[in-house]
């Protein structure tokens, strides 16, 4: 599959999708594209880790059986979750599917992702990412602040 190369300006909020499943994708793409983001989609494995690696995405949307039978398959997510944490810190991870329940934070844990959501709540899915990319905001807002002041300070000792 060819795309046209897309250029991603420094406003540009960049998001990716890992769909098996065709109505959740277009239901993913529309709900992320109403709330402003420039989203890309993944059409295999080697084509997510190779997006993944050249644009600093915001949020990700991963389904659960992207590209695989069962979760424990899904070749995308493993190597999300055997990422280092400054790898994929940039992004708000949310994985999809029919297994979790909506919000719980255990079952992020256990995946290494920020949020869950169940496929019976596509219906809801623009609110549950826009609530998801704003509790990872919240969350990570502290680490980002300490290593703004970092940056800045260690830049101007120059």
């Amino acid at each position: 599959m060819s795309e046209k190369f897309e250029f991603i300006s420094a406003t540009d909020r960049p998001a990716l999708l890992a769909f098996s499943t065709p109505e959740w994708l277009e239901a993913a793409r529309l709900a992320l594209q109403e709330l402003g983001y420039r989203v890309h989609t993944a059409a295999t494995h080697s084509d997510f880790l190779i997006r993944f690696s050249q644009v600093r995405y915001q949020v990700v949307v991963l389904e659960e059986c992207f590209a695989a039978n069962t979760i424990e398959e899904n070749l995308t997510l493993k190597a999300l979750q055997a990422m280092p944490m400054p790898q994929r810190r940039h992004a708000t991870v949310i994985l999809f599917g029919n297994t979790f329940q909506t919000f719980t934070p255990m079952q992020a844990f256990q995946q290494s992702v920020h949020a869950v959501i169940n496929s019976s709540e596509l219906f809801l899915l623009k609110q549950l990412i826009e609530k998801a990319v704003g509790d990872n905001t919240m969350f990570q807002h502290s680490f980002r602040e300490v290593q703004e002041r970092v940056y800045t300070s260690g830049s101007r000792e120059k």
